[in-house]
């Protein structure tokens, strides 16, 4: 079992820029790829960004280039610092590990609004 707890949501003001943080607990030598979800108001949860123990990175074209997804092996934890945000990036985000044999965890998300 992993548990995976999220920090940093929070309200901000469209261009200004928030850090969301996950902790990884539980079995964690077996974590293969992390990353982040979210989902808005009436919509299916989305890919933001994902992060592969050796750094590989994958991200959402919506946020290409305004958020970075980083990854602290030693502290079991992953980071999204996402900059630039707008309206449109308002939604609950989660915290996602997957591990080595295909399970798959989720965090209890936190929540991200950006006023216009």
């Amino acid at each position: 079992q992993v548990q995976l707890v999220e920090s940093g949501g929070g309200l901000v003001q469209a261009g200004g820029s928030l850090r969301l943080s996950c902790a990884a607990a539980g079995i964690i030598f077996n974590i293969n790829t992390m990353g982040w979800y979210r989902q808005a108001p009436g919509k299916q949860r989305e890919l933001v960004a994902t992060i592969t123990p050796g750094g590989r990175t994958n991200y959402a074209d919506s946020v290409k280039g305004r958020f970075t997804v980083s990854r602290d092996n030693a502290k079991n934890m992953v980071h999204l610092q996402m900059n630039t945000l707008k309206p449109e990036d308002t939604a609950v985000y989660y915290c996602y590990a997957a591990t080595f044999r295909g399970a798959g965890y989720w965090g209890q998300g936190t929540q991200v609004t950006v006023s216009s």
